[in-house]
């Protein structure tokens, strides 16, 4: 039960760590109203509240903080090739000059769904979900490889996805 993970996390362990955006990490009780809603992002409010001991009220209130805060999004998660994307790949990108500027350029691009500063053979790990291979092409050549700062592409076409999930938990 999550309650029993939850109640076990000290005190300590939620003060001393900041969330990304460097505001405090969430408490024991919202981190629980996460893992209900990773499980089922539609799941009801009262539902949620039975799980982890609080109102319906108090429970919207807090969702409405953790969406406000940027801690969390709930959306629909769709097969890309079911709604009419039928190439995706995986781009990595080496880059001259400032990372974050060429990973905040990718990041304006409506393909781009991922883009993820990383160490290694790569600067940036970017994820594209394209039309079909001419769109993909298109998005390769003409406009990531057009921003400045932008030295080499590789890129990695998924022939299919067998796992894509969002239920990593909390910690």
């Amino acid at each position: 039960m999550h309650s029993d993970v939850v109640v076990s996390r000290s005190a300590e362990q939620r003060d001393s760590r900041e969330s990304r955006n460097g505001g405090p990490q969430p408490d024991a009780v919202s981190l629980a109203i996460i893992e209900q809603l990773q499980e089922d992002g539609r799941r009801p409010y009262a539902a949620i509240g039975k799980a982890v001991g609080l109102s319906e009220a108090a429970v919207r209130q807090r969702v409405q903080k953790l969406l406000d805060q940027g801690v969390m999004q709930i959306v629909a998660v769709t097969d890309p090739l079911t709604v009419g994307f039928r190439r995706q790949a995986m781009v990595g990108v080496n880059v001259e000059g400032d990372v974050e500027a060429v990973a905040d350029a990718l990041t304006a691009l409506s393909e781009c769904e991922y883009v993820v500063m990383t160490a290694g053979s790569f600067d940036l790990m970017v994820e594209i979900v394209c039309e079909d291979d001419d769109h993909l092409l298109d998005v390769i050549n003409r406009r990531i490889r057009a921003v400045p700062g932008v030295r080499s592409t590789e890129s990695f076409v998924y022939l299919k996805l067998k796992k894509q999930t969002y239920m990593w938990g909390t910690r």
